[in-house]
């Protein structure tokens, strides 16, 4: 019990420490609308099974041992999350001063199909040092591999932290959709997408310098 214990509050705090997954769902949700935001959240959720997969059947420990395996993880997902930056800003900039008051409607009512917003959120999860590094050296702690149901067991503890992730990002989608419903300025909507674009390519730039430990 203790160590499930443990175990929640280290998702926990990985949950909430600030990274590319509240930036995006900052992004998206202040864009396009609370849909695409938990729609985001469930790529977030799927992406969480696959590193808890990986990390159970021992792949982890294969990229933890290759520098070069792990410097070419780094690159696609510093390269994925500085175009999703750029994109961004750049959908906000091309848009003419004289209409971009209307961009927030704009975003709004654009017809977002669910495979994008769910990719997006996978990829992010997915290519995210960060919960790389959690699966690698964090989690196996916590599964008792002597045991014949560790596979069982192991599987559990990913379901809470992806459970973790789903509540929380959650409730983030539902406030900053509060905080929108009343500010309710497309000037606003279009300076919180430039500054979650830029706070994409700055992380982008903190996996880079990222070191392998």
């Amino acid at each position: 019990m203790n160590e499930l214990l443990t175990f929640t509050v280290i998702s926990l705090l990985l949950v909430m420490s600030p990274g590319p997954n509240s930036v995006l769902i900052l992004k998206t949700v202040s864009g396009r609308g609370y849909r695409s935001g938990i729609e985001n959240i469930l790529g977030l959720v799927s992406a969480t099974f696959v590193h808890g997969a990986v990390s159970i059947l021992g792949l982890s420990a294969v990229i933890l041992q290759s520098a070069e395996l792990f410097m070419l993880i780094k690159l696609v997902g510093a390269s994925y999350l500085f175009y999703l930056g750029i994109k961004t800003i750049y959908n906000t900039l091309k848009t003419k001063p004289d209409i971009q008051k209307n961009l927030h409607c704009k975003l709004k009512n654009k017809k977002d199909k669910f495979h994008k917003n769910f990719i997006e959120g996978f990829l992010t999860q997915i290519l995210n040092p960060k919960v790389s590094m959690f699966y690698i050296a964090a989690f196996p702690q916590f599964i008792h591999f002597s045991s014949s149901s560790h596979y069982s067991s192991a599987f559990i503890l990913v379901a809470i932290h992806a459970s973790i992730i789903f509540f929380w990002f959650l409730g983030l989608s539902i406030f900053i959709s509060k905080v929108k419903s009343i500010t309710g300025t497309s000037r606003l909507g279009v300076w919180v997408q430039r500054l979650s674009g830029s706070a994409l390519v700055f992380f982008a730039g903190l996996i880079i310098t990222q070191e392998l430990e």
